[in-house]
């Protein structure tokens, strides 16, 4: 028997694919990029096999994946920049002195 957390988890994971304003494909792509962008392999594989069955395309999965790859590397890079503000590093001084 499932506990009340993961009861109540489970009817509000069920709720969000009940969508007022988003199309099933829509809903598929967002969740799928989602479950990539948070690295949960069972959710990805999820809104993969979704996807499939909703026949979403190779192409829009592709256009998701570079979205997401993306986000990411601009996250990165952001976090790199903090440190150096924070540090006060001067990136000029690393050049092969």
């Amino acid at each position: 028997m499932l506990g009340k957390h993961q009861e109540a988890y489970g009817a509000f994971y069920r709720s969000t694919h009940d969508n007022e304003h988003l199309d099933t494909r829509t809903e598929l792509l967002v969740g799928l990029s989602a479950a990539m962008a948070m690295n949960c392999l069972p959710c990805t594989r999820y809104y993969l096999a979704q996807a499939k069955k909703a026949g979403i395309t190779k192409g829009e999965i592709s256009d998701v994946t570079a979205k997401v790859m993306a986000v990411a590397a601009g996250q990165k890079k952001l976090q790199f920049q903090e440190v150096l503000e924070k540090y006060h590093i001067d990136l000029e001084q690393y050049d092969g002195q």
